[in-house]
This record gives structure tokens, C-alpha cells and sequence, in this order.
């Protein structure tokens, strides 16, 4: 009898893991690997999280909380929804997870069947797929190639829906690519949804903050309130807080779905940790002018890295609307050789061969589900960045 179930036999380990776990093993060596593979922010948690999370200790909120997060939590966080994006969640509708990722897995866990299909629209977030298959549910994968700026068209859903279809999943502003889907973009994926009632939709929201060039940022359900009860709105502090490492995220949603979820969570980590959940709360609560700096700061080492890339022969850069991260097509590297005489045939080659020769660590496209590009995160200072695109042009020029 075989020791490990079938279901964890269907998921591959996350590429962006493995790619930061080698890095980081790379530099114990010795080595001198610049990181641009974590999607992470490079500056420090505000003091005044900080600070929450030290009386927090102080004042002995270090026990079990609701498994569904403190009620002072949820109601910042259903005030966040109102405030921010004209959604009204009463508190009963709100659910706090350890971290995103776990939000999106109770989601999915605590309603799919088997055999129920799931649209994923290419470039995704490395764990949809993985997420899906360990829920017995099947990834429908929809390319959107960069010409439609790596977003999902309603011609396009209106083509992969079926009667199995259960669940469509918009990230905005996207990993890996940066693309944000704008008011008028999202009201026509609405007008698709509104044709078939038995498809929810299901809004990775946690790069909010991060946009560039006054884009005005939209969710699902504020542009579609009559399809509220349809749909899960997804978020978290692990970006637009700088807390990573704190671990919460957040959702709202139909109340049958987030008692689902609770019961879930009741059954695997229960609360998430009772003090990052205070933390979170100021953070939430307060004001977001510790971002500004965060944002310039993203915002021209965006620039930089967009001009560079694209200043190296056989690779392509859009300018990314959002998040911290660009996309590149290189295209015009696969097939090339090395010094060594190894043919790079694809973009996972592309990288691996960067990693050891360059000692720049980026992600495969081929993890995001569109070929051939890779990921690099800018997170990280315009010095680093600046020896990144130096070591990874040094390292192409080689290439015949």
C-alpha cells in the first residue's frame, strides 16, 4: 500500500519555493546569488504594526482566539471593504486565515467536487492549479498571451465555460506579471458570469496598494454588487503591510461559503496566531502614508528593470501596472548555446543556466503556466537590481 495518497501525488512543489530554497542554499555556500525570485517586500513592518504586536504580548492576548479571527479584526476588516471598495460584509461574512494562501485553500477545499472545473487564467499564481487538483477539482487553463496585456477577455471565459465549471480566478494586480484589470475590463467578465449562475468568482485582491501611475483599482464585487453572493473577495496585509512573515490573510463572502471555510479551519490550524491578528488590526486600521515612500520607491526601480530587460538582446518587457514584479519574454534566447555547449530549450533551462552561471535567481514561466518568460521580482534595492541585469546581460552575451 502506497504511503503517500493519490491527492498529494497530483501537486508538483511551488516553483517559486524551490527557486528561493536554492538560492538561499547557494548563499550558505558561499556563493553571492542575487535574489529576484521571492514575492515578498523588501522594507521593514511599519512601527506602528510593530508596536501592536508588542502590547499585544504585554497585555497577554497570546491565547486561542475565534477560529474565524477576532471580532475587532474582522470588523476593521469589513470597514476596509466599505471604506475602500464600496462592499458591504457584515461581520458574519468574514473570515481571517494564516495568510492568503489559506484562504484561497479553504475556499477550495470547502467547495469543490470532484470533477468540478476551475478557470485559471495564464500567467497564474504557481498554487491555483495545485490548489484545485488537491481539492479533486480539474484547472481549466485560459492563455492570455501579452498582447492582451496578460489579462482574461469575456470572449475568452465565455469559451471554457461548461456545466462543470465552478469557479473562475482573477488576480489583480497579478503575480507574476504585474497586470491590473480596470473597471471597464471587469464589467465585461460580469456580463459573461451573469449568463451562468452556477459560476463564482473568486478575487486574489493582495496586491491592492501596489499600483503605478494613478490606476484606480477595482474588485469584482464593486463593479458587479449584484453578483456579491457569487463571489469570494480575497485579501491580506502581507503586501500592502509590508508582513510577509506575519502571516494573514482575509476574505469576504456568501455567509454558506465562509461557515465552510470556518469549519475547515476549525479542523486543520484553527486561529491564525492571536498576535499578528493584532497587528494586522492596526495596520488595518491605520492610515497608509508609510506606503507612499514603498510605492516610489517600486515604482523607479519598475522603470529600471523594464529598461534593462529590454535592453537585452532577445528579450521582451511589458511595463507592469502593479505588484512588484516583471515579466519577460525570451523568446529570442531559447534555442541558444552556452560556452559549454548546452542548448537553453526552454525558459526553465533559461534559468537554471542564470542561476549557476549569473547567480541571479529568477522563475521558469513555465511555473505561471505561459512560456517562455521568467519572473523577476524588483523587491529588492536599484544597487542589487542594477548588479542583476548586469550579471544576467554579461551572461547572455555569451550565449551563440
Amino acid at each position: 500500500m502506497p504511503f503517500i495518497s493519490d491527492s498529494l501525488n497530483r501537486i508538483k512543489p511551488s516553483a517559486t519555493m524551490v527557486i528561493t530554497t536554492k538560492a538561499a542554499q547557494l548563499k550558505r555556500e558561499g556563493k553571492k546569488v542575487i535574489g529576484l525570485s521571492a514575492g515578498e517586500p523588501d522594507f521593514d513592518t511599519p512601527e506602528h504594526v510593530k508596536e501592536a504586536a508588542i502590547e499585544a504580548i504585554k497585555k497577554g492576548y497570546t491565547k486561542y482566539t475565534n477560529v474565524e479571527g477576532i471580532p475587532e479584526l474582522r470588523q476593521a476588516i469589513a470597514n476596509k471593504f466599505k471604506n475602500d471598495n464600496n462592499i458591504d460584509y457584515p461581520i458574519n461574512q468574514i473570515i481571517v486565515g494564516t495568510g492568503g494562501k489559506q484562504i484561497l485553500y479553504n475556499a477550495l477545499m470547502s467547495s469543490i467536487n470532484v470533477g468540478d472545473e476551475v478557470i485559471i487564467p495564464a500567467p497564474f499564481w504557481v498554487s491555483y492549479p495545485d490548489m484545485t487538483l488537491l481539492a479533486g477539482g480539474t484547472p481549466v487553463i485560459v492563455n492570455c498571451p501579452s498582447n492582451l496585456g496578460f489579462k482574461l477577455t469575456a470572449a475568452a471565459l465565455e469559451k471554457v465555460i461548461t456545466k462543470k465549471s465552478k469557479w473562475l480566478i482573477l488576480n489583480s494586480p497579478g503575480n507574476p506579471t504585474g497586470a491590473c484589470y480596470s473597471k471597464d475590463e471587469l464589467e465585461d467578465i460580469a456580463d459573461v458570469v451573469r449568463k451562468h449562475d452556477h459560476l463564482y468568482v473568486m478575487t486574489d485582491d493582495i496586491y491592492e496598494y501596489i499600483v503605478y501611475e494613478n490606476f484606480k483599482f477595482f474588485t469584482f464585487a464593486q463593479v458587479a454588487p449584484d453578483l456579491k453572493d457569487r463571489t469570494l473577495t480575497v485579501n491580506g496585509v502581507s503586501k500592502s503591510h509590508c508582513m510577509t512573515g506575519w502571516r494573514i490573510g482575509y476574505a469576504g463572502g456568501p455567509p454558506e461559503l465562509i461557515k465552510a471555510m470556518i469549519k475547515i479551519q476549525g479542523q486543520s490550524t484553527s486561529n491564525a496566531s492571536s498576535i499578528s491578528q493584532y497587528a494586522a488590526l492596526a495596520g488595518i486600521k491605520g492610515n497608509n502614508d508609510f506606503l507612499k515612500p514603498c510605492l516610489d520607491a517600486f515604482d523607479e526601480r519598475r522603470k529600471f528593470v523594464v529598461k534593462r530587460l529590454n535592453s537585452i538582446e532577445g528579450m521582451k518587457c511589458l511595463m507592469p501596472e502593479g505588484a512588484f514584479y516583471a515579466y519577460p519574454n525570451v523568446l529570442g534566447i531559447v534555442g541558444k548555446q552556452t560556452p559549454e555547449g548546452k542548448t537553453l530549450n526552454n525558459d526553465t533551462a533559461i534559468v537554471e543556466w542564470l542561476l549557476d552561471t549569473a547567480e541571479v535567481a529568477a522563475v521558469p514561466g513555465s511555473a505561471f503556466g505561459l512560456e517562455p518568460y521568467f519572473r523577476v521580482s524588483y523587491a529588492t534595492s536599484l544597487d542589487l537590481l542594477n548588479e542583476a541585469m548586469n550579471r544576467i546581460e554579461k551572461a547572455i552575451l555569451t550565449l551563440r
